[in-house]
């Protein structure tokens, strides 16, 4: 049985389409290629981890002093590096462990969304609930991949033309515009939604458009993925 899980997770393709692919793709192999020999994909893993919580410090911290975003958006790299270059150097040195690296990868991805999102909610940037739900729909999207790669043998890493390299760039411009311009930090306007009042940010609106496109994006890809699978396993006639 494992053998056969094994040989279904190979057999997904991977699908990635994003702005950036092509670029990452090649400093990741550039990357994967010089890797000293004592580093390993689980060290690289470890550095992804340590990445995220990098970033869930720095966005805390802004709490006390916004340069802190400084140390945010290094977070950021960090994960980026850890987090996108251990398949890549398992695959570069034939050394996948497809079963075992495809469960601790997502449930690795998942700590990694929750630190990510948790803290910048936590932060005076964001207000928590669209930081809650930003989490939730990304956390969608990420079963979503996860079914599609065991139904239908894809393992679809970018919606949109955008991926998790695209939001770490996007979240690190956002930082260094906050850290250098005091006007964007300052702005507020109240709001009432569905009754109750709420103090919105410059950075609440940007969440609020990034959620409102991961939720678009998260009901496009639903409805195509149950057509395709309503084609692929037709409805039974039932001789009741």
């Amino acid at each position: 049985m494992m053998r056969v899980m094994a040989e279904e997770i190979k057999a997904s393709k991977r699908i990635q389409t994003s702005f950036l692919n092509a670029a990452e793709h090649k400093a990741l192999v550039w990357l994967a290629a010089r890797q000293p020999k004592w580093v390993t994909s689980n060290t690289l893993t470890w550095i992804g981890i340590i990445g995220s919580v990098i970033i869930a410090a720095g966005y805390i911290l802004s709490n006390l002093n916004i340069n802190w975003l400084w140390l945010a958006s290094f977070g950021f790299i960090v994960n980026w590096y850890g987090d996108s270059l251990d398949g890549n150097l398992a695959r570069y040195r034939g050394t996948q462990r497809p079963i075992y690296g495809y469960y601790l990868d997502h449930t690795v991805d998942a700590i990694n969304e929750i630190l990510m999102f948790m803290s910048i909610g936590i932060s005076s940037l964001l207000n928590i609930w669209i930081a809650v739900a930003g989490l939730i729909l990304y956390l969608l999207l990420t079963l979503n991949v996860s079914m599609n790669a065991h139904l239908k043998k894809e393992f679809k890493l970018t919606y949109a033309k955008l991926g998790p390299t695209e939001l770490r760039l996007i979240l690190i411009i956002v930082n260094t515009l906050f850290i250098f311009i005091r006007p964007l930090r300052e702005y507020s306007q109240d709001v009432r939604i569905f009754g109750h009042d709420f103090t919105f940010g410059a950075f609440d609106y940007i969440g609020a458009v990034i959620v409102a496109m991961l939720a678009l994006v998260y009901v496009v890809t639903i409805l195509k993925d149950l057509d395709e699978y309503a084609r692929m396993d037709p409805p039974k006639p039932w001789n009741g």
